[in-house]
């Protein structure tokens, strides 16, 4: 199955994500677009150059992910949206996206189910004093911690 991916996110967000993107999945750059939303740009220009930017995707299906709901990028992404041969996600990050380019080829439901999870599992709490979910072992010869 071939899934693009389309981000609409304020301006340079969304160029900046794809840029991080490539630069791990070089192989992505066909299936992955981009619109960074202009601030003070008109709404209907917005939606206009939006359509044309996925247009050019050329995908059966599209996975369109936005930086904030409620925002002018979501709300110009739900126009473009149908449920059936497109879907959306908001609140998109970097963990989220490299989900979505790993699996870019599954089915639509499972696509959307690996790249929330990727999202939520993404955004964590690092420990600053031990390794994460890690005990700190003693030391036989002295109290320094070295990592393996």
């Amino acid at each position: 199955m071939n899934n693009g991916i389309f981000i609409i996110a304020h301006a340079p967000l969304a160029s900046a994500l794809r840029q991080c993107v490539l630069h791990v999945f070089p192989d992505a750059a066909t299936a992955l677009a981009v619109f960074d939303v202009q601030p003070n740009m008109p709404a209907e220009e917005t939606l206009a150059a939006a359509q044309m930017t996925l247009s050019l995707l050329n995908t059966p299906r599209t996975l369109i992910l936005t930086d904030l709901f409620g925002a002018t990028p979501c709300n110009i992404a739900q126009k473009l949206v149908d449920g059936v041969t497109s879907r959306l996600i908001t609140g998109v990050n970097l963990p989220m996206l490299m989900r979505a380019v790993t699996y870019r080829n599954e089915s639509m439901d499972a696509l959307v189910a690996r790249v929330l999870a990727g999202g939520t599992q993404g955004v964590m709490q690092v420990a600053v004093t031990a390794p994460q979910n890690q005990q700190r072992k003693k030391h036989d010869q002295n109290d320094h911690d070295y990592q393996q």
